[in-house]
């Protein structure tokens, strides 16, 4: 699948659908999408690195709180996220560990405030050759 992820219009907020060949493929997509939309990422170096394990009741369910916890990372300690590898996955949990770099004034530039993952006009389905998401976020 070439296209990773898109940006699509909502009315006062603002989404992405992303893409992926297999179900981690789409949750890494939609990682780079959501942190492409906060910043820069070709500025950022993947210094430091984090493990993030998460549970939950389906497939949806665990993609809004992947994104939750990655962009918790990024409100509590100032890390822009620019690389996810994520090592086990089911459509009920995942491991994986990310990568990033603490925002830096002079060095990155926002774009972007995320407030929020939202379950408004989720999607997360399996289409032809390959899979499919559409999520929305509280700007």
């Amino acid at each position: 699948m070439e296209k990773r992820y898109e940006a699509i219009e909502h009315t006062a907020d603002f989404g992405i659908r992303a893409y992926g060949d297999s179900l981690s493929d789409l949750f890494t997509n939609a990682a780079v999408g959501m942190f492409s939309s906060i910043a820069d990422l070709t500025t950022v170096d993947p210094i430091h690195k984090r493990d993030i394990s998460v549970t939950e009741t389906d497939r949806e369910a665990l993609l809004v709180e992947w994104l939750r916890e990655l962009l918790y990372l990024f409100s509590t300690d100032g890390i822009i996220l620019s690389r996810f590898d994520i090592g086990h996955m089911t459509e009920r949990s995942l491991k994986a560990r990310v990568y990033g770099e603490r925002y830096k004034q002079e060095k990155h530039t926002l774009h972007t405030e995320i407030k929020a993952v939202t379950y408004h006009g989720l999607e997360v389905i399996q289409a032809k050759g390959g899979w499919k998401a559409q999520i929305i976020f509280d700007a």
